[in-house]
């Protein structure tokens, strides 16, 4: 991983999630203001547009890993469970 603040870095998950276009976004939302990255892009699943594998963050002030890495990952989990139902928070 690189220096915090330099860089693309790549997260992938352990397991891919289901998650709709709004669920989509908000991950990339979430990851991208707990690292404080520059911006951040869902990776999908080659060929299927709604499975999340990972998200590639640009230029994150704070390292993606410990306990962040497991927010992140955590909350696409929590995406795919209430998938279909709405994001239930906004």
């Amino acid at each position: 991983m690189s220096a915090p603040g330099a860089g693309r870095v790549v997260i992938r998950f352990a397991s891919a999630h289901p998650v709709g276009a709004t669920g989509i976004v908000a991950l990339e939302d979430y990851a991208r203001e707990l690292t404080r990255a520059q911006a951040a892009e869902a990776i999908l699943a080659e060929g299927e547009a709604e499975r999340l594998v990972g998200v590639a963050l640009e230029a994150p002030r704070v390292a993606p890993q410990g306990d962040v890495l497991e927010d992140i990952e955590a909350f696409a989990r929590g995406l795919a469970e209430r998938s279909g139902l709405g994001l239930g928070w906004s």
